[in-house]
């Protein structure tokens, strides 16, 4: 009877507050979060919301509640944390009874109310920079900042005004004053003025928000440091170069005073200037933009960034006219070369531009993104050499800028080859001269030091394993040629399998599959927890058996007998000897024991520490965040822990988003995590400017990677430390890459005392060299793109049960990129499942499923709504493909010499609706 009442009592405060609910909820954050509604109801407010507006599907979110009998336990409270998480704080005090005094409302309602009355006004806002500033101060969550900045990209800068101005007034009182300061900090003096009717610094001090007399931050000057003045004299001239100086001694910084000079001098000379800065990584276009390019250039060009991460409407080619500066990944820039290569109006050519700089531009080498865009370059220079020759107009081509702190040897063994390797990356920037400068009192160099970890004297739980590996060597009639838990022997199993399916032996193809499962267990177990590598393998057969199990309606899957005896293998005594031995302390891997106590010295001995741990796997990063977050001697100690994992999606690990990345990074930079896990996509460029640790754990590449890593610990008395095992080979390869370290700055300096005349006839035979190169690679790709066979020449059978599925001629692809059979013969013969990892959303596409074999259950790829109608997607990798009778192991679609039809949309349109129509009919 209590919770009867209770219940009226709460739903009544809900009908009570509806009118300002409504106004104040955000549907699409909110329902993530509501545990308490089923998914069908989930689905039909998402729906209202879709298809008429957040307001009609609050009403319905607001109607179900009332409706629903009995309502759970707890239903109440959930709702208000949800609107919490949800980033609707305001509709949630309402909720709890607790809404602001009346005074406080109606003042909160006139700010409401005067936003949309000057709306037209703030539509013209800088909407990217207000929204970062509104997000940092608070009153924009995580969420509305990625909506407000695609937004932007998708309908322009009032698109995103429009949906900033929407999410703001939805915070509690106080976000007014807030929406203030930030357009002040992102000088928008003439809005400022129109919303308050006084000058920025007169109503500040009125609201209480700045003291009387404050002086007015000054506009950021950029001073260079003497050696940095020296590296860029010759950019400054005009010259091409690379500058190559140690991580977190300011190349960035030379390169945007540069960039300012450059413009500077073009504007004096009445001629255009255009500045792309070219990165690798998505994470570094922000980082560039807010830190630097923008910070110090705002007040006279406009910057502005983008990356292929962005879901573009608005053309890259109108970014690049509308702005002098611009931020990108350098596979944006190709592309849009390559469109006005062929003939596309929407392009970008070299001559657009008047400089561009290339961050770690030590990848300019053969494969890269940034050779292709300098093939180009080079191409263009020699034609221009040419035409000069015979009095002909030249094609203007850009200025180049590199950075870098390491070029690397290349591989090289000996001193020449290592001075070849430099200079062939001066050649293929086309640099003048390979810039380096002489820190002095100004180099920071972290003490290093190598902890070595004792061999296990006892491994019980790594001796189940290689048990249990055995029993499968046997039963397949396997014989491996190398130790169980390394690389070769994960070489060696790969091998087996994909043989194995070419040859359609499903015995030693499964096997060979289970083998690799246990072998990186193996390897887990040497590294992190052996619970972790238990809760991986446990993991890995759950899934395995989900896909033996038919959704309704559906007839059984089979199992094969292999599949029986491997299933029994591990379910019966081992998973139970494993959990059992992953439970005890005392057989815990050494250097986790190592790793721990150097956590703990570092949090201990230092005022503020802040590190960063380079681990080798996704799911290894993952793991040892989980294990300091566990930890309560860390908890002590003041550690506050999380990973950061690559966004690519090549790996059996969820992969991060760059929105998730940045965050988690924004929070390392704020100090609300002092503790960053992360595999080598934090090692390059990433300015941690306060990390004063580096622990590289049982983690060993090249001689760039080691210097990247050891170049985030910046600030004074930073240590550097590698964790790792005895007889690993680890510490061995660290002195290899120690002395290649030494080698390579050998190198350079031969390359800079090398005479003029000398240096630029070697540096043009490898420019020529590269050239031929990539036009004997472009002749052998147009011969190969001319002799595509017919698409029935391929057939398709399941990798696992080698069921054939189907025809080359059955596959069509969408927008160059997705392979689709929307046969109706096809659908026959897969199931198809929900997979919540899987969830993406894109402009005209979503995946929110996959698709399996109806008789073994192994994956075939997914389920694609494209424009409203459904395409089962297909994986490459998990069929195997027949072609001109032999069979093949394929991983890309682009290995398949064949022309694909494109998808017709309008004619399968046509068919799914006249498919509508009988159904209803009948």
């Amino acid at each position: 009877m209590a919770a009867d009442k209770d219940n009226t009592a709460n739903i009544s405060l809900i009908v009570d507050f509806r009118p300002r609910l409504r106004k104040l909820i955000e549907i699409e954050f909110v329902l993530d979060h509501l545990n308490f509604l089923d998914n069908d109801n989930k689905d039909l407010i998402r729906t209202k919301a879709r298809k008429e507006s957040n307001l009609k599907a609050v009403d319905l979110l607001i109607d179900t509640i009332i409706r629903i009998r009995p309502l759970p336990k707890g239903w109440f409270r959930e709702f208000v944390d949800a609107l919490s998480a949800g980033g609707c704080k305001h509709a949630a005090t309402y909720v709890e009874d607790s809404p602001p005094c009346p005074a406080l409302e109606a003042e909160n309602d006139n700010c409401v109310r005067l936003i949309e009355l000057l709306s037209p006004s703030l539509l013209g806002m800088k909407t990217t920079d207000v929204c970062w500033d509104c997000f940092s101060k608070g009153i924009l969550t995580m969420e509305d900042r990625e909506i407000i900045l695609a937004e932007c990209q998708n309908r322009g800068n009032m698109g995103g005004a429009r949906e900033l101005l929407r999410r703001i007034v939805r915070f509690p009182p106080g976000w007014f004053s807030t929406f203030l300061k930030a357009l002040q900090v992102t000088e928008h003096k003439d809005l400022y003025k129109e919303l308050t009717g006084e000058s920025p610094g007169d109503n500040l001090i009125g609201l209480g928000l700045l003291k009387p007399n404050t002086p007015t931050p000054p506009k950021a000057v950029i001073v260079l440091r003497d050696y940095q003045m020296d590296v860029a004299r010759p950019a400054l001239e005009g010259k091409n170069i690379i500058i190559c100086l140690p991580t977190g001694s300011g190349k960035t910084r030379v390169a945007v005073y540069i960039t300012k000079e450059h413009l500077d001098s073009r504007r004096k000379e009445g001629r255009p200037g255009k500045v792309v800065v070219l990165v690798n990584k998505v994470p570094l276009v922000e980082q560039h933009y807010s830190t630097e390019f923008w910070k110090f250039l705002k007040n006279k060009y406009k910057v502005e960034r983008v990356s292929g991460d962005s879901q573009l409407k608005i053309s890259f080619t109108d970014i690049v006219q509308k702005n002098d500066i611009v931020i990108c990944t350098a596979q944006l820039l190709e592309n849009y070369l390559e469109r006005a290569h062929s003939g596309d109006d929407d392009g970008i050519k070299l001559s657009d531009l008047s400089l561009i700089v290339i961050d770690e531009c030590h990848h300019t080498q053969k494969g890269g993104v940034y050779n292709h865009i300098m093939i180009r370059y080079l191409k263009q220079k020699h034609k221009n050499a040419k035409l000069k020759k015979e009095q002909k107009d030249t094609v203007a081509i850009p200025q180049i800028l590199g950075l870098t702190a390491s070029p690397g040897v290349g591989g090289a063994k000996k001193i020449d080859k290592a001075e070849e390797h430099i200079l062939r990356i001066c050649a293929n920037l086309d640099a003048y001269k390979i810039m380096t400068g002489n820190l002095g009192e100004n180099k920071k160099e972290p003490h290093k030091r190598i902890a070595t970890a004792e061999e296990r004297k006892e491994d019980p739980f790594g001796d189940v394993l290689k048990g249990v590996m055995n029993a499968i060597h046997i039963h397949a009639e396997l014989n491996p040629t190398c130790d169980l838990g390394t690389q070769n022997y994960e070489q060696w199993v790969v091998q087996k399998e994909q043989n194995a399916a070419k040859e359609e032996n499903q015995k030693v193809r499964v096997c060979a599959e289970h083998l690799r499962q246990y072998n990186e267990a193996l390897y887990l177990g040497k590294t992190i927890r052996m619970w972790d590598a238990f809760s991986f393998l446990d993991k890995y057969f759950d899934e395995e058996l989900k896909k033996k199990v038919a959704p309704e309606d559906e007839e059984a899957i089979i199992k094969t007998d292999t599949e029986r005896f491997l299933f029994t293998l591990f379910k019966g005594n081992s998973k139970v000897k494993l959990q059992e031995l992953a439970k005890l302390p005392q057989y815990e891997n050494n250097s986790l024991a190592k790793l721990r106590t150097k956590i703990l010295h570092e949090f201990t001995s230092r005022e503020k520490a802040r590190g960063i741990i380079f681990t080798k796997t996704r799911r290894s990063a993952i793991a040892l965040a989980q294990w300091v977050q566990e930890n309560s001697k860390f908890e002590e100690v003041g550690v506050k822990a999380c990973h950061v994992i690559g966004g690519g999606g090549q790996s059996v690990v969820k992969p991060m988003t760059a929105a998730e990345q940045r965050d988690v990074l924004n929070k390392f930079q704020n100090a609300e995590i002092n503790l960053l896990i992360a595999t080598t996509v934090a090692e390059e460029g990433l300015d941690i400017a306060a990390c004063n640790f580096v622990i590289r754990y049982e983690l060993v590449t090249n001689e760039i990677a080691m210097i990247q890593a050891r170049g985030r610990g910046r600030a004074e008395d930073s240590s550097y430390t590698l964790v790792a095992g005895e007889g690993s080979g680890v510490a061995e390869r660290e002195s290899v890459n120690e002395y290649r370290e030494k080698m390579m700055s050998k190198a350079i300096d031969k390359v800079k005392k090398l005479d003029q005349e000398e240096y630029e006839k070697r540096i043009k035979e490898f420019q020529i060299q590269a050239i031929m190169e990539e036009r004997v690679r472009t002749t052998k790709k147009k011969q190969k793109g001319m002799k595509k066979e017919s698409p029935s020449k391929v057939k398709f059978s399941c990798r696992s049960c080698n069921k054939p599925v189907c025809s080359g001629e059955d596959v069509e692809i969408i927008e160059n990129m997705h392979r689709v059979n929307v046969t109706p013969q096809f659908k026959e013969l897969f199931i198809q499942r929900e997979n919540t990892s899987l969830v993406k959303r894109l402009l005209d596409y979503e995946t929110n499923g996959f698709i399996a074999c109806k008789d073994c259950g192994q994956r075939w790829g997914s389920m694609m709504l494209y424009r409203g109608i459904e395409c089962p997607c297909l994986h490459v990798k998990n069929f195997l493909v027949t072609y001109d009778e032999k069979r093949k192991n394929v991983n890309k679609w682009s290995e398949l010499g064949i022309q694909l039809p494109a998808f017709d949309y309008a004619e399968h349109a046509r068919s799914v609706a006249e498919s509508s129509e009988d159904e209803e009919s009948m």
